[in-house]
């Protein structure tokens, strides 16, 4: 959501962001509306202002002009109600346009439909060279006694799995060693609840475009896919003091999405699954521009540190503009090689917002001259499983069908080295 004042004053900064971004949206509508909000507002206000008037004479007053005044505060009491009800119905209309409003994309942002134009920015890694043809992580796994794909689709539906053996033992391996990461780096650990109110999902923007994506309870709560979201309500609704900026966080929790709109895409594996877990660093930092800009690049940083100490080859692309989400100023993905498909598949995604969901979420700080602003948020995939087992096992893979596990995380498996 952004400041009102800001969308009249900038209808045309608007404008080219809703074209940008390839969305459904006028200004022209919600400035409409907002010129009836505006009139009934001063209505209401100058109607209550007369009612304070005419209450505070009551006291004074005696005989005919205390009748007179009683009279008065009847009649502007009635045109206050009637009032009062149609600014009701005028907001029903405002709040729903105002979730709508885009956020602007950053300048450095590339113009374009779709991801095919996201522009790549950073090369890292060698590909592996193998001398025989390399197999899938489907196969492998299932060769391996890594996955049951079968089973999983018989317990949970489709899309579902089992992780077995060192598969499973790898993920949490690398649910720790991302924290880790992050937590050196002074980044606070969170255990994130996944089943949250709505007004996270307001909040943070997956509402109310993204409910098909959403698993809904029956109690009217959803399903986080991601730990941004209840992480981003720790402080919902809060002023936080000054000193206490920036707020990092590192939050692990499951994810849940539907996956709608994907039909027919990565029907096999893990790529694209509705049940998974990630690792997700959030920053709270002031309303500075150059304060989320740094702080974009750090949690980039911790990434690609990640996927370097993993060993395993990626691109960094900086998303185009059809590409960001709706409140999204500037996006980088990560993407790393799998070689059984001979191309880069995203592993990370890591944006900045500016005040877009904290205006949603009210969070706030005060400057010490009294000035209160809403603090800019950020968020970044630390990392995401089992998606990253892809990478792993298809990287790491020998011709007798055996894979090597990436040197970091031997430790975590007891010293072991392969899987065979």
């Amino acid at each position: 959501m952004l400041d009102i004042k800001f969308i009249r004053e900038n209808k045309e900064l608007i404008a080219e962001a809703t074209r940008k971004k390839h969305l459904n949206f006028k200004v022209e509508d919600l400035l409409k509306v907002d010129d009836e909000r505006i009139k009934l507002v001063t209505s209401v206000d100058d109607l209550r202002r007369q009612q304070n008037e005419a209450s505070g004479g009551i006291a004074t007053a005696t005989g005919d002009d205390k009748a007179k005044l009683i009279d008065k505060i009847g009649g502007v009491k009635v045109d206050l109600q009637k009032k009062e009800e149609e600014l009701k119905g005028v907001m029903k209309s405002w709040q729903p346009l105002m979730l709508l409003v885009p956020n602007i994309p950053d300048v450095s942002v590339p113009e374009g439909a779709d991801d095919s134009a996201n522009q790549e920015v950073k090369v890292w890694g060698e590909r592996p060279k193998f001398n025989f043809t390399p197999k899938s992580h489907v196969e492998l796994m299932t060769n391996l006694k890594l996955a049951d794909f079968d089973r999983g689709t018989k317990v949970a539906g489709f899309r579902g799995y089992f992780l077995k053996n060192e598969a499973a033992e790898l993920s949490m391996a690398l649910w720790q060693y991302a924290m880790s990461i992050a937590i050196k780096d002074g980044y606070t650990p969170l255990l994130a609840p996944v089943i949250d109110r709505p007004e996270m999902f307001m909040g943070t923007g997956y509402l109310p475009q993204g409910e098909e994506d959403l698993y809904k309870t029956q109690d009217g709560d959803y399903l986080a896919g991601t730990a941004e979201v209840p992480t981003m309500g720790y402080y919902f609704d809060e002023m936080i003091p000054r000193e206490h900026l920036p707020i990092k966080f590192v939050a692990f929790s499951p994810c849940y999405r539907r996956e709608a709109g994907s039909h027919g895409k990565d029907t096999k594996g893990l790529i694209r699954v509705h049940e998974f877990y990630k690792v997700e660093q959030v920053v709270l930092c002031e309303a500075s521009h150059e304060e989320s800009v740094k702080y974009h690049e750090q949690i980039l940083a911790n990434a690609e540190k990640i996927m370097q100490d993993l060993e395993l080859p990626y691109h960094v692309v900086v998303n185009c503009t059809g590409d960001l989400g709706q409140g999204q100023v500037k996006k980088y993905d990560i993407e790393a090689w799998v070689p059984a498909e001979n191309k880069y598949r995203e592993t990370h995604s890591i944006s900045y917002f500016h005040d877009f969901q904290t205006r949603r979420s009210n969070i706030r700080y005060k400057e010490a001259d009294g000035k209160v602003h809403f603090v800019h948020s950020l968020n970044g995939t630390a990392l995401a499983s089992p998606r990253i087992l892809v990478s792993i096992l298809e990287n790491y893979q020998q011709a007798d069908g055996s894979i090597l596990i990436p040197k970091v995380l031997q430790p975590y498996l007891g010293g072991r080295t392969v899987i065979k």
